[in-house]
Order: structure tokens, then C-alpha cells, then sequence
């Protein structure tokens, strides 16, 4: 049985960062505000870059927020599951990177329910595919980072 510090140690990053990703789904990180700063920075750079271009631009970058915030997930849930002081190797099971991918993808869905009553928001099935997606790319990036570093 882990104690609860290690408990506190494993689960609390999670936890943070579940409620960093419901604090971006709220209406501060909309499309509305986020184009106030991306179109400018945009239009700094190039003066006659056209509006379809800041839109497209802005579409991309928030959805590779959508990529990171649950590349990220999906990395702490796994780190959750396979502490790296239970035991002297840490072994990658593919069954753990199943569940951490399961409940990034359920995490996902309940993150635009949430989404669904913000009134600057919407929710969207593509969003969820995009950040189980997103938790997959992070799961596979720790994967490799574990076999170069020979943890797994």
C-alpha cells in the first residue's frame, strides 16, 4: 500500500492538471479572446497576411492546445498508474497505456460537456477525437523517451 505522500506525489499532478484543462475550457481560452492576441501577433508579423489566414492560424494553434493539454494528461495519468518508487523498473505495460488513454479520451468527453454550457463555447465531437489523439501522441512520446532512457 502506498502511503499518502507517494499517493499525493502521483495523483495531485493529475488532479492539477484536470483542473488547469477545465479552467482553459472556460470562456478565458474562447475563440473570441483568443483571437484578440493571435490576429494581432499575426498581422505584427505580416501586415497583409489575409483574415482567412489568422482564422486558419488560430484554428490550428487552438487545436494543437487541444494536442498538448492531453499529450500531457495522458503522460501524468500513466506516470499515475506506474509510480517510479513502487517498484525498481518501471515496466511499460500496454494494458496501463490503455487505461491512461481510456480515461483521457472519458476526461475529453466530460471537458466539452462542460464546454456545452459555456456560452462562448461549444462542444464538439472532433475536439474529443483530437484530444484522444493528442493523449495517444503523448502516451507514445513517453513510450520511446522510457526505451531510450531504459526504463521499459
Amino acid at each position: 500500500m502506498l502511503g499518502s505522500h507517494s499517493l499525493l506525489r502521483t495523483w495531485l499532478p493529475v488532479a492539477l492538471w484536470m483542473a488547469v484543462i477545465f479552467f482553459l475550457s472556460t470562456d478565458i481560452l474562447s475563440d473570441q479572446r483568443t483571437s484578440r492576441f493571435i490576429g494581432p501577433i499575426l498581422r505584427w508579423l505580416d501586415p497583409g497576411i489575409s483574415d482567412a489566414a489568422v482564422r486558419n492560424i488560430q484554428y490550428t494553434v487552438r487545436k494543437c492546445g487541444h494536442l498538448s493539454e492531453y499529450a500531457i494528461l495522458a503522460i501524468l495519468l500513466h506516470r499515475a498508474r506506474n509510480p517510479p518508487a513502487t517498484t525498481s523498473t518501471s515496466a511499460w505495460t500496454w494494458s496501463q497505456a490503455a487505461w491512461a488513454l481510456s480515461m483521457t479520451a472519458l476526461y475529453a468527453c466530460t471537458d466539452e460537456f462542460h464546454q456545452a454550457f459555456v456560452p462562448s463555447r461549444q462542444a464538439s465531437v472532433l475536439d474529443v477525437l483530437i484530444d484522444t489523439v493528442g493523449g495517444g501522441i503523448g502516451l507514445a512520446a513517453w513510450w520511446v523517451v522510457g526505451r531510450w532512457r531504459k526504463k521499459w
